[in-house]
């Protein structure tokens, strides 16, 4: 999956559910990967943290190469749900990322570790509770305001995070890299000299609109072949 994701980004993927009507599920904002230019991409192995590090271990037994462990902590501030060892274990358990909703610790040693991880920062202080587990603990993880599975792919880069269902996945790629090739013609003639204005005939657009004021920019590139807003 992460070689499909390869010359793709996420924005890429955002644009590609909305041209082929596949809901969004966007990471809240700030989630973000631990090391500069890492990237991440697999099915969903998900986890609902509650205080201790065994439903990581208890996960991990069931995780398939490549799969992309998801962490439900909540949206949690005030504790790391995370650190080296269960990062290190996911890396020999053949999991390919890690994707934090909170926080995580001991990032010297995860930078060694090598593994991706995205999360909302570090934060010394580890979890000081243990709560009830609740019987979806593997099943499902809630990421803000997502509910995401073994059913969905999992992409993350340096825009952040979201999640495509498994079904819909090639699709959604296969539009995606249309996208992206008509975006790069498109930054190419702008580096060129020819304006983006022009590619996209805007002064016909503004005429366009003059006259029909429901005639949206949207349309206006669907019309032209555009790809800059979707």
């Amino acid at each position: 999956m992460l070689k499909a994701f390869a010359e793709l980004s996420t924005p890429l993927v955002a644009d590609a559910c909305v041209r082929v009507g596949v809901g969004l599920r966007v990471a809240p904002a700030g989630v973000g990967p631990v090391v500069a230019g890492r990237r991440v991409a697999g099915r969903v192995l998900p986890v609902r943290h509650y205080g201790s590090v065994d439903v990581f271990l208890e996960a991990f037994g069931a995780a398939e190469p490549g799969d992309v462990l998801v962490v439900d902590n909540g949206g949690r501030v005030d504790e790391a749900c995370l650190g080296d060892l269960a990062v290190l274990e996911a890396k020999a358990a053949g999991v390919a990322g890690v994707v934090v909703w909170g926080l995580h610790r001991d990032t010297p040693e995860l930078v060694e570790i090598g593994l991706p991880l995205f999360s909302y920062g570090a934060l010394p202080l580890g979890p000081l509770r243990l709560d009830e587990r609740e019987p979806e603990a593997l099943v499902t993880a809630r990421f803000g305001t997502h509910l995401v599975s073994a059913g969905d792919v999992v992409f993350g880069d340096a825009d952040g995070v979201l999640f495509v269902p498994a079904a819909r996945v090639d699709e959604v790629l296969e539009v995606a890299g249309g996208i992206a090739r008509t975006e790069r013609a498109q930054a190419e003639r702008i580096r060129s000299g020819d304006t983006l204005r022009r590619q996209t005939a805007f002064d016909d657009y503004l005429v366009r609109r003059a006259a029909d004021p429901s005639y949206s920019f949207r349309q206006h590139l669907r019309r032209v072949g555009g790809a800059i807003e979707e």
